[in-house]
């Protein structure tokens, strides 16, 4: 246990570092653990693979559910799929295929088992990337979306190659039906949870109390799905969408207090794990040196593998991108009409209007833009493996069902870690760089987000000239002219300007119905915007940011009249 603290201590203190000096901390973290790994006499930190899968997956996944917008997941739901599940599982087949030819002692259970662990990306750093360099909001999007997917499909894929290898009963024997029923109930088992514990939070009415809560939900999401076999990432994932929706109608304290909560969580278990990832590479080079007479042959397949790695996600994110564009440019140039049919309109297309109505609705929401090819060059790079992939390959058991060791467990080790750590030192210092040179800027996302913004603020500000017309004419019967146009014009005043708080000095009738007044048009407001958001005006991100200036002007409100009264 002290080792394991030290490891935190001194990886939050590299991130310190690294984040002062403007440099990538994930990266600076594993080449310092990597080299520290190496020191004589250095003992083995090793955690069991179910601390990693339940203690520090849920958390993060569930602290970028909180943050990521449900409209922002449907609209962006076909790229998010394609990288989140068939990329997935094309780079599992490819890395399989590839091993069994590269090391005959693999059979195909034992390759695929390979590819899945290594096919999921972690997308934690290049969306850390992503924020500080500014990329457009729908690049940021997709990659947050793919890591809140792709685990579920990789670790269905792992569970189903462990099963065959170990002689195991699975729960369901065909994968198929077995991915299926994972699909489907994890994501009921999240929605259930997350509504329970919104429902438990209009009870608790307790900032302190619902931030705590708040950390008890994704380990119970994940642990009551697996326990009924289902996924636990999925459960995870649906939770927090669930609850940061939810979040609206919370108090701005509750709100506050988990946006910066979950922030430090993050920043604490993404330094340990980097560390932890670099720490383990020599164990396992010794681990493997005692299982074979000579590394060449794995680091040869190490170093293909990572290749196959590197190379398969860009031919497959163009692929899926690129194809639109070239399919537009073909109908432009080659004009072919194909004779309707009475189930085809024109050119041989379905008439959308005959869609039923649910499906109208849902094209309508769905964003069809096609990536340029600068978005789709990052999302081609940001290919780092991280926790999964770290979790997975120290998940896989010692032993078969019949009691014997298991097959090349610490070839496969050797080599999932190899592109972990690969794939960190070659893209983390790159994808920065790439970034910059292709000046990503989408000028009509700058444009749409002005437009957002702008309308959240004459909404906020209709709402708040609402309330205090109310309050003008029907003032509190002890309050002269003089002291209620002070206290319409105070708070109308920082209704529209955050920087000028009030200054209350005594506790009187006007400090009392100025905080009465100030916090009625503030509860006006949020429920202005909740509103616009329901009905279509505002997108879901505008409603949170506007929230967030609110919760601010409240928190400062809050904070000089307890400091006077």
């Amino acid at each position: 246990m002290e080792l394991l603290i030290l490891v935190l201590v001194g990886a939050v203190i590299i991130t310190a570092i690294a984040d002062r000096r403007g440099m990538q901390p994930a990266l600076i973290i594993v080449v310092v653990a990597l080299a520290v790994s190496f020191v004589p006499g250095m003992p083995h930190v090793e955690l069991e693979s179910e601390i990693l899968l339940t203690v520090v997956l849920p958390p993060l996944l569930y602290s970028a559910a909180l943050g990521f917008s449900v409209p922002s997941f449907v609209r962006n739901i076909k790229p998010i799929l394609g990288l989140g599940v068939a990329m997935v599982v094309i780079t599992a087949f490819a890395v399989g295929w590839i091993a069994s030819l590269l090391i005959p002692e693999f059979t195909f259970a034992l390759a695929l088992l390979l590819g899945a662990i290594v096919a999921p990306p972690d997308a934690v750093t290049a969306v850390a990337i992503g924020r500080k360099l500014g990329l457009p909001k729908r690049l940021m999007a997709i990659l947050t979306g793919e890591s809140l997917v792709n685990d579920a499909a990789a670790l269905s894929l792992f569970a189903i190659a462990i099963s065959q290898i170990a002689s195991t009963h699975a729960f369901i024997d065909n994968p198929l039906a077995l991915f299926g029923y994972n699909a489907i109930l994890g994501p009921i088992v999240g929605a259930v949870l997350g509504y329970l514990t919104l429902w438990i939070r209009r009870h608790l009415r307790n900032p302190a109390l619902e931030t705590v809560q708040g950390f008890v939900v994704p380990f119970a999401a994940f642990l009551a799905a697996e326990h009924l076999h289902a996924s636990g990432v999925l459960a995870v994932v649906i939770a927090g969408f669930v609850v940061g929706s939810g979040s609206v109608h919370a108090g701005y304290q509750t709100r506050l207090q988990e946006r910066y909560v979950w922030n430090s969580v993050d920043v604490l278990l993404e330094a340990f794990v980097f560390a932890y990832i670099g720490l383990q590479m020599r164990f396992i080079i010794e681990d493997l040196r005692e299982a074979r007479e000579s590394l060449l042959q794995i680091t040869i397949a190490s170093l293909l593998v990572l290749a196959v790695v590197l190379l398969i996600r860009p031919v497959c994110v163009f692929a899926m991108f690129g194809r639109g564009v070239v399919s537009r440019h073909l109908d432009a140039t080659v004009a072919v009409e194909i004779p309707p049919t009475p189930r085809r309109g024109a050119a041989g297309r379905r008439d959308p209007d005959q869609a039923p109505e649910w499906r109208r609705r849902l094209r309508e929401r769905i964003d069809n833009r096609p990536l340029t090819w600068q978005e789709s060059t990052v999302v081609a790079w940001t290919g780092m493996r991280g926790v999964v992939t770290l979790a997975a390959a120290s998940g896989i058991p010692l032993t078969v069902a019949d009691g014997s060791e298991f097959p090349e467990r610490s070839a496969i080790q050797a080599i999932a870690f190899v592109v972990a750590v690969g794939t960190i030192l070659i893209q983390g210092p790159t994808l920065p760089w790439l970034i910059n040179r292709l000046h990503l800027r989408n000028e009509d996302e700058e444009r749409y987000d002005h437009e957002q913004t702008v309308r959240a603020e004459a909404i906020v500000h209709g709402a708040a000239d609402e309330v205090i017309a109310g309050f003008v004419n029907n003032p509190p019967a002890d309050l002269d002219e003089v002291t209620v146009d002070f206290i319409k014009e105070t708070v109308a005043r920082q209704s529209r300007d955050a920087e000028e708080m009030p200054d209350p000095d005594a506790h009187t009738a006007r400090t009392d119905a100025f905080a009465a007044l100030y916090r009625n048009v503030l509860s006006a407001q949020r429920d202005a915007l909740v509103a616009g958001r329901e009905n279509g005006h505002l997108e879901d991100e505008a409603v949170r940011a506007m929230l967030e200036r609110l919760d601010l002007q409240e928190a400062g409100l809050t904070a000089r009249l307890e400091s006077r009264l």
